[in-house]
């Protein structure tokens, strides 16, 4: 009887999740029908956001907030990922149980941190030393990127130490006693059997990365401006639905529909793609 139970409750969730998704999809696709037929497939090169008070139309284009997106996540991924992977092997594999602990803990607090402290902390403090580092006026690009690293770390650390920590210890045992190195156990032993939580944790973080709003609206600048210069500041998808949204009428509004359901589309494209490719390579 409990296993029948829980059975059919594991189906029903499983099944949930999966009309949720096609619900959010079938939303934003049914809203986005006036910026589609007026738009089509140029929205995605166009660079022009501006709306006509007069007769509530205007020209729309989702190419600098798509770029922005992009270009964002590109920059934070590329910080994040050998920062967290770094510190998931030393927290496992070299640091002595009593500083494990506390630096775990660490992480893990940083984690809960809500990300408009980040914002705030990003823009006072942080932005003042990329500017001095590099120029620019210190919001833009690279700011909003490094600090949507540094937000998105302690959970791929996390999740990547809890992954790392399941390797049996008869496999890096039996390793050391035929003679491999404490990196080739790491390269050859504990990374291919921990790789799925491993994947797990990049695809959650790149899953937050793409949709942040708050850290990045104080950062990225939100002007609708096209980069030149990783300093420049710019606009991403969250942000301008974020600063757009309480006062878009008619097509404004269908346009703003129109980009949260590329954004939809992108994150489930790039997530499955990297879960499917990734989880699917056997390790050599």
């Amino acid at each position: 009887m409990g296993g029948k139970l829980f059975r059919n409750f594991s189906f029903f969730s499983a099944t949930l999740s999966f009309f949720l998704l096609i619900g959010i999809f079938a939303i934003l696709f049914t809203y986005a029908q006036e910026a589609l037929a007026e738009f089509g497939f140029d929205f995605l090169l166009t660079e022009t956001w501006e709306a006509d008070e007069d007769d509530e139309g205007g020209v729309f284009g989702g190419y600098i907030p798509i770029i922005g997106t992009l270009l964002s996540t590109l920059i934070a991924m590329s910080i994040a990922v050998p920062l967290a992977m770094g510190i998931a092997i030393f927290l496992t594999e070299v640091a002595s149980e009593n500083i494990a602990k506390p630096v775990s803990i660490a992480i893990e607090l940083l984690a809960a941190i809500p990300s408009i402290i980040y914002g705030m902390w990003g823009l006072f403090y942080f932005a003042p030393i990329v500017q001095s580092a590099v120029g620019g006026n210190g919001v833009g690009l690279l700011t909003a990127g490094i600090v949507l690293a540094i937000m998105i770390i302690p959970f791929m650390a996390a999740i990547t130490r809890d992954a790392m920590n399941t390797t049996p210890h008869v496999l890096k045992e039996s390793a050391y006693a035929m003679g491999a190195t404490k990196f080739e156990v790491i390269k050859d032993v504990i990374m291919p059997y921990s790789k799925g939580g491993i994947i797990g944790s990049i695809i959650l973080a790149l899953g937050r990365a793409l949709g942040e709003t708050m850290a990045v609206a104080f950062l990225i600048g939100s002007v609708m401006s096209t980069v030149k210069n990783v300093t420049d500041p710019t606009t991403s998808i969250p942000v301008l639905l974020a600063n757009n949204f309480a006062e878009a009428q008619d097509l404004e509004m269908s346009s703003m529909y129109y980009l949260a359901l590329i954004l939809f589309v992108v994150s489930f494209a790039i997530i499955s793609t990297a879960k499917f490719y990734f989880l699917g390579r056997k390790p050599k």
